[in-house]
């Protein structure tokens, strides 16, 4: 069976039509303002976020100012064992020396009391 379309409108399905059509856009604006609401929890858990987030970049501040003072401290550190190393070694050197010189004079005067000795 065809459906005919008609060619005139009543004033009552006019208004009907109109009816209908206010129900509709009535339906469209409570759906936009539970959207709205919906927006607003948004909005709001956004700024909880973004609270928690400068926690954590002040938390990450605070470490990584505490690495900058421990990599110092350390640096500080290794350069004070250098130099007590370094130190220790010169005396070492300078006491070696020391040491062979005392033991080659040692042996210049036994081969010299050997060699008067023999002569």
């Amino acid at each position: 069976m065809a459906v005919m379309a008609r060619d005139t409108w009543t004033d009552e399905r006019l208004d009907d039509l109109n009816t209908r059509v206010d129900r509709g856009f009535e339906q469209v604006d409570q759906r936009f303002e539970q959207v709205d609401r919906r927006f607003e929890q948004v909005d709001q858990r956004f700024e909880q976020v973004e609270r928690r987030f400068e926690k954590v970049d002040r938390q990450f501040d605070e470490v990584r100012a505490e690495f900058i003072a421990v990599r110092r401290e350390l640096k500080d550190e290794f350069i004070a064992v250098r130099t007590e190393m370094k130190d220790g070694f010169e005396q070492m050197h300078r006491t070696m020396i020391t040491i062979l010189l005392a033991m080659v004079g040692c042996m210049f005067t036994g081969f010299a009391t050997v060699i008067a000795a023999l002569s």
